[in-house]
């Protein structure tokens, strides 16, 4: 390993979308300098959608209602593509999950673009029994994957891992990724890469809630 980084971000669902505001690096809090950019930032975005005009909304929910059924359209083709397989059941979490295996079904043809590389990869899903929700998903890559024509090239042993978590029994949202990449970009440089993403710390807010500059909330203690 050559270098390690870590970053901290909270993230917030501001009309309806998820916000991500940096507040640490390498276990450090920003310089207040770097905290007062992060808070313009989040401004911004609260003024863009407080001001937003109705052709904008209009738009806006017509752009999100494609890309909508763009990922549905997606999910058909991850159907058709794999074959699929009750491996085992297990316990996670204290509960109950299915263990499906997924192979690519041989003689597949994409009817997406982005569906082309799908036989390249194969993964494995855990199902929350009650919920009928995925609760892991482990995705390998068993074949190189070439993006562009010179852009880069994943190679085959790259590795993705995506956990979710029941919150308050209400909903399911993200707790922990790893990813592990064997790639070469542009032919030339070779890049191995290791990441983590942990999310912790949930917590539910009322409409009335009051985002406010770290300075400000400072200040009003």
């Amino acid at each position: 390993m050559k270098s390690t980084e870590s970053k901290t971000y909270e993230i917030m669902e501001l009309y309806g979308e998820p916000v991500e505001r940096l507040i640490a690096k390498d276990g450090k809090a920003l310089r207040p300098k770097e905290a007062k950019k992060e808070d313009a930032r989040i401004q911004k975005i609260l003024d863009k959608r407080k001001n937003e005009s109705e052709s904008a909304r209009k738009k806006r929910l017509e752009k999100e209602e494609k890309e909508r059924e763009d990922d549905r359209k997606f999910v058909r083709e991850v159907a058709d593509a794999y074959n699929f397989k009750l491996a085992a059941t297990e316990q996670r979490e204290g509960r109950a999950t299915y263990v499906i295996d997924a192979t690519p079904r041989p003689g597949y043809e994409p009817h997406l673009k982005e569906a082309k590389f799908l036989p390249k990869f194969r993964f494995r899903v855990w199902l929350d029994k009650a919920e009928t929700e995925w609760v892991k998903l482990d995705i390998q890559c068993i074949d190189t994957v070439s993006v562009g024509v010179f852009l880069a090239r994943i190679h085959k042993g790259s590795n993705i891992q995506i956990e979710q978590t029941r919150v308050n029994d209400e909903v399911w949202l993200p707790q922990h990724i790893a990813i592990k990449l064997d790639a070469r970009l542009a032919l030339l440089m070779g890049v191995n890469l290791t990441e983590e993403i942990s999310y912790r710390d949930y917590k539910k807010f009322r409409t009335d809630t009051k985002i406010v500059p770290v300075g400000e909330a400072a200040q009003t203690k």
